[in-house]
């Protein structure tokens, strides 16, 4: 799924979406609704999710809004929200702000990794490849920092510590990529 659920609509307008964005937090707006809730805040700082109210720093558009670029109205709503993501995309409010956004760059990582069509660059896949196999090493072999002979429920949180690190290492490096596909330079 590239783009909003069907019979979805804007959470802003309430109507049917114009120029899908999907938001961190997996929220989808029409494009211009959320630059309006953005530019109806403070400018020098990211808008709050209107639904779950945490910050939107980074903003995906569907690929179909990618499309319509020839379009100056659906051009100028994509050249905002590039801005958008330009000011505050390339960073990422600490810890907690990471730990949330994991779903919704490994849902979209996955469905990248197992979609023919898609191409990540190879370096980033390798990585990504990389990093899931050695953290897969670590938890299934007996070397342990905490041996789970020793106690195995203290054993088994450095396992979850090392897999949870995969996966923060991981969502960093796709969230690099969109960064660069609708914002960065």
């Amino acid at each position: 799924m590239e783009g909003p659920p069907e019979n979805d609509f804007c959470s802003v307008c309430h109507g049917v979406f114009r120029i899908p964005c999907q938001a961190n937090c997996s929220h989808w707006f029409c494009g211009d609704c959320i630059m309006l809730v953005w530019h109806h805040g403070s400018a020098l700082q990211p808008c709050k999710c209107p639904l779950c109210r945490r910050n939107i720093t980074l903003l995906v558009p569907a690929q179909a809004s990618l499309q319509l670029r020839h379009d100056p109205t659906a051009s100028e709503i994509l050249r905002k929200i590039e801005t958008y993501n330009r000011s505050f995309g390339g960073r990422s409010d600490g810890l907690i702000q990471r730990m949330q956004d994991l779903p919704f760059f490994l849902r979209r990582l996955a469905r990248e990794l197992m979609d023919p069509e898609r191409s990540l660059p190879f370096i980033i896949r390798a990585r990504v490849y990389i990093s899931m196999v050695l953290s897969a090493i670590y938890v299934l072999s007996p070397v342990d920092f905490i041996p789970e002979a020793i106690n195995p429920i203290i054993g088994y949180l450095d396992d979850l510590i090392i897999v949870l690190i995969c996966f923060l290492h991981v969502s960093a490096l796709y969230r690099s990529v969109l960064y660069s596909r609708h914002g960065g330079s």
